[in-house]
């Protein structure tokens, strides 16, 4: 499954994006997870199964909704509790109810 988070800058979500990878692994889950900036989200979200929305920009989970619709992807938000690196459990299984 290929997995695109969107955050503010895609700079914050690297230690979350490594931290899922790692549980995808552990797990044997085919996993393909990177993340990228608000203003970079619409242009590649064709290219993913599913668009992640990191929690410091959930205000605009409405547009991020509208360019996945476009694309006929879905696209869900992360739960602030689980957008940690200790988090990881509770991401992948959020994304493997997409798979």
């Amino acid at each position: 499954m290929k997995v695109l988070m969107v955050c503010s800058g895609g700079m914050s979500s690297s230690m979350i994006v490594d931290a899922v990878k790692k549980e995808a692994e552990k797990e044997n889950f085919n996993l393909e997870i990177k993340a990228v900036g608000t203003e970079t989200f619409e242009n590649q979200i064709i290219d993913y199964d599913l668009g992640l929305v990191a929690p410091q920009v959930r205000h605009r989970l409405d547009k991020f909704k509208e360019v996945g619709a476009a694309a006929n992807k879905p696209v869900d938000v992360i739960d602030p509790m689980g957008y940690t690196p200790i988090g990881a459990p509770k991401i992948l299984k959020q994304i493997q109810t997409y798979a």
